[in-house]
């Protein structure tokens, strides 16, 4: 199969995407990691810090998905992008006055996290405009791609950077990313078509649930959301007890733990790559039950880490393991979840599902914390392994999602 040439727009709309995408990269834990290093915050700090921020920013974004939805989608990205630039850009301006203090960054956190979700709502729908039916699986693999290789080449990058220019150097290089996302999409050409709306008044308060009322009523995305909220919710809330275990408990150097996982994200490379070609072997469906299974079994391996190079190599597989299988499945899932979701509901429906995800995530974390305070990191982690073994029961059935395999073959 020969690389498909998707146009120049969608070619401005990747470049947009890869340039913020590696800016957050380099940013990655940097609000943490300033609030540790800058205010000297404790565990609980940090922990408010990594989950109450995005949790407030979910709440934020739940009207903004109807807003989204009846305004144009350019407009929409450009403007979440200098509204993530002047949030960040507080922080470097804040610090070097002596004026910044850890309110400022919960703020920052939730507008960023807000931002996020309306312009990923905003996305989803202008892509689906964009490219033709048949490449929707193509260009979500890209994207896939790309953020996968941004996480596995950033962190180490912004870690060194941090250690040569200062704690804000990485927040600098992450707010200037979304300002040149801005002129990136300002630069895609040609005229895009007003949203319809059904009467007057599209922001009712109705409207504000359209998206989760799609999300629910829907046989196949019913089951996809609800397994989604659960896997990427008890993934994530491991992180900060890895942190934890490895760093404090077990004593890998800090080094060793950017490392364990920076290199396994070369493996989001390598499912992005092969979605099409398994897509078009062996059908949607399969991808769906034989991946969203695969994804989550490996995750109790991390509770059998030990110090030293077994347990290095130990957390290498595991997380290889994850992200291979992660980025084969997520742009199956995205345009699964596009051609299935009718154009005037989109953007809601992309915004309920992100911010459904991020909820998850907030209230996932908070509850393994509190779970690996009372008993150990370890034990949390081994929770969560466990817990997570339960998903595929979540699954979607074949008569649910495979109602257009033949078509969908076909066309790859």
């Amino acid at each position: 199969m020969g690389r498909r040439r998707l146009g120049r727009r969608f070619g401005w709309l990747w470049a947009s995407y890869a340039v913020s995408a590696y800016g957050s990269g380099l940013g990655f834990g940097a609000l943490p990691l300033i609030a540790v290093l800058v205010l000297h915050a404790g565990p609980a700090e940090v922990s408010a810090l990594s989950a109450v921020g995005p949790a407030v920013g979910a709440l934020i974004a739940v009207p903004l998905g109807p807003w989204v939805e009846f305004r144009r989608k350019r407009p929409v990205m450009i403007v979440m992008d200098v509204a993530r630039f002047a949030a960040m850009a507080t922080i470097p301006v804040a610090y070097a006055f002596g004026w910044l203090g850890f309110v400022q960054l919960l703020v920052v956190s939730a507008v960023v996290a807000a931002a996020k979700i309306a312009f990923n709502a905003a996305s989803g729908a202008y892509l689906k405009a964009l490219v033709r039916p048949d490449d929707l699986l193509v260009a979500n693999a890209r994207f896939e791609s790309t953020n996968w290789s941004s996480i596995a080449v950033g962190p180490p990058l912004g870690g060194a950077a941090i250690g040569l220019f200062g704690p804000v150097t990485t927040v600098v290089a992450d707010a200037l990313s979304y300002l040149l996302s801005a002129l990136g999409i300002t630069a895609i050409r040609g005229q895009e078509e007003a949203p319809r709306t059904a009467d007057k008044s599209p922001v009712r308060a109705g409207a504000l649930l359209d998206g989760w009322r799609h999300i629910m009523s829907h046989p196949g995305l019913r089951p996809l959301y609800l397994n989604n909220l659960l896997v990427g919710g008890l993934i994530m809330a491991t992180e900060p007890l890895l942190a934890v275990l490895l760093l404090r408990q077990l004593g890998f150097p800090p080094w060793q733990y950017g490392l364990a996982f920076a290199v396994p994200c070369l493996g989001g490379l390598i499912g992005s790559r092969l979605a099409r070609r398994v897509v078009a072997r062996f059908g949607r469906h399969r991808v769906f039950r034989t991946v969203g299974t695969l994804r989550a079994v490996w995750l109790i391996g991390l509770a059998f880490v030990r110090p030293g190079i077994v347990g290095l190599v130990t957390v290498m597989a595991v997380e290889l393991a994850i992200i291979i299988n992660m980025s084969l499945y997520t742009p199956v899932l995205a345009t699964y979840r596009l051609e299935h979701t009718p154009g005037q509901l989109v953007a809601r429906t992309l915004s309920a599902w992100s911010i459904g995800q991020q909820a998850s995530i907030a209230a996932l974390t908070a509850l393994a914390g509190l779970l690996a305070d009372v008993t150990s990191p370890r034990t949390a982690v081994t929770a969560a392994g466990l817990l997570i073994l339960t998903t595929p029961l979540l699954l979607p059935r074949p008569d649910e999602t495979a109602q257009h395999e033949p078509e969908l073959a076909t066309r790859l």
